[in-house]
């Protein structure tokens, strides 16, 4: 069997989040990890653990940031990662327990199996994943918020995110 190694130089984890009702506030994790194992000729053999760094948010503003990380938010003195462990791949699906803020999850979201190819500069194997989906951060108790006096709220209560990783292969 393969050996996958999580390659972050080439992989991204982005969100975005409604925000004052009329437009989005977007993201990153600077810092997480992607533990691969499994076949790749046969996905229902693959399993993925992703481990979060919290306080790795970036949002380019670094007040908003450090609120993200208090308690009206993650509490990231308490809830340091966010994990994603997969239970089920299928060709168009990831099913796996998210774990956010001390709760847990069942979760599917869209996956794309991106095939293998050769890097030119190393002449070795690589792979890739893209998952992408929505989550309600109030079903993890991420519900800080507040009223706008023309209606609706500050912060909306879906996170779209979109991730890409890349391994190299080792066989």
């Amino acid at each position: 069997m393969a050996k996958y190694n999580f390659d972050q130089v080439h992989s991204t984890l982005d969100f975005s989040i409604k925000h004052l009702m009329v437009s989005k506030v977007k993201g990153t994790f600077d810092d997480y990890h992607v533990e691969l194992t499994g076949d790749l000729n046969d996905l229902s053999t693959v399993e993925a653990t992703v481990k979060i760094d919290v306080d790795s948010i970036n949002t380019g503003n670094k007040d908003r940031d450090n609120h993200l990380k208090s308690a009206d938010f993650f509490n990231t003195d308490e809830n340091k990662e966010i994990t994603f462990k997969t239970t089920k791949i299928t060709e168009d699906s990831v099913t796996g327990e998210l774990t956010i803020a001390g709760q847990t999850h069942e979760e599917t979201f869209d996956f794309d199996f991106n095939g293998i190819s050769v890097n030119p500069m190393s002449g070795g194997k690589v792979t890739g994943f893209s998952v992408s989906g929505k989550i309600n951060r109030e079903k993890y108790g991420v519900d800080f918020n507040q009223a706008l006096e023309t209606g609706g709220v500050m912060i909306g209560k879906d996170v779209k995110f979109e991730a890409d990783a890349e391994f190299s292969v080792e066989e």
